[in-house]
């Protein structure tokens, strides 16, 4: 069988989706092998091919994340993705390339915030889930600007958008592609309404429900991965909510994304496939 490695982080049962990718790695004569990205020990030129799913602690080492990424070789999605979009400063090269997003001002370390009179959310601009997320009323510009100030002291850079309230009401859509072709969609509760232990752990608790995909938002998300840049994808998650005008961007997770092979019972046979195709 050949050698496949799947970088996830550490910890036990991390990934809902790994015992699904793994039976159906080996169904196409693959052996799938669960290893830690920042584990010095892996000799990751010993595999085939390097898959990254569940490296969800990277958001506490970007850098050396991405000095990792930048090393291993045959690793998918490729590199210049993972640099991308692990920093969603990206949302504004897909607002100026013509894509509607959530519209988002950023506050950089250094500039001070501004937030508007409505309800809103600041976030940092490299995390993941609803990681050191939080939502503010009109009158809490105090508080948001103590959430701003605590980011900054990190080094991190911060993102403040209006709080769509299409969310607390139909969720997000979540559009899940496998090798450049839809797969399957969910719902994805609101977030900012659970308990702080439920969308700031490590291992993300999301709220999914199975979901079918609407002609627009399948049209809006295929028009945002036609962009060069995504061109052989071995996965994507488009995350959109509606607002007034139409579908708009929330995230374009392209690098650790919960996939959610179990809500669907042909995506891991997808997902192994299209590893498959690679390693030929």
């Amino acid at each position: 069988m050949r050698p496949v490695a799947v970088a996830t982080t550490e910890g036990a049962h991390v990934d809902d989706d790994w015992p699904s990718l793994h039976d159906a790695l080996a169904a196409e004569e693959i052996d799938g092998q669960l290893c830690v990205w920042d584990d010095d020990s892996v000799e990751w030129d010993g595999y085939e091919l390097v898959v990254i799913r569940s490296t969800w602690d990277y958001t506490k080492d970007r850098a050396g994340f991405l000095l990792w990424a930048s090393r291993v070789p045959n690793l998918f999605n490729r590199y210049p993705i993972i640099e991308y979009s692990t920093d969603k400063h990206y949302l504004a090269d897909l607002e100026a390339t013509g894509h509607r997003i959530v519209p988002t001002t950023f506050c950089d370390v250094g500039d001070r915030p501004t937030f508007p009179d409505t309800r809103f959310v600041v976030k940092p601009t490299v995390g993941a889930g609803s990681m050191d997320a939080d939502k503010y009323g009109p009158d809490e510009h105090e508080r948001a600007n103590d959430h701003v100030a605590h980011l900054h002291e990190s080094g991190r850079d911060a993102m403040i958008q209006p709080y769509v309230a299409s969310i607390d009401t139909a969720g997000e859509r979540a559009l899940v592609f496998i090798d450049g072709q839809f797969s399957h969609a969910l719902t994805k509760g609101a977030m900012l309404n659970v308990a702080e232990v439920d969308r700031s752990a490590l291992f993300r608790r999301e709220q999914m429900t199975s979901a079918s995909a609407e002609t627009d938002s399948l049209a809006f998300a295929h028009a945002l991965l036609a962009e060069p840049l995504f061109d052989d994808l071995l996965y994507a998650r488009a995350d959109l909510v509606l607002m007034d005008e139409g579908w708009a961007v929330m995230e374009l997770e392209l690098v650790e994304p919960s996939l959610f092979l179990t809500y669907d019972e042909h995506a891991a046979g997808k997902l192994a496939r299209a590893i498959r195709r690679r390693l030929s």
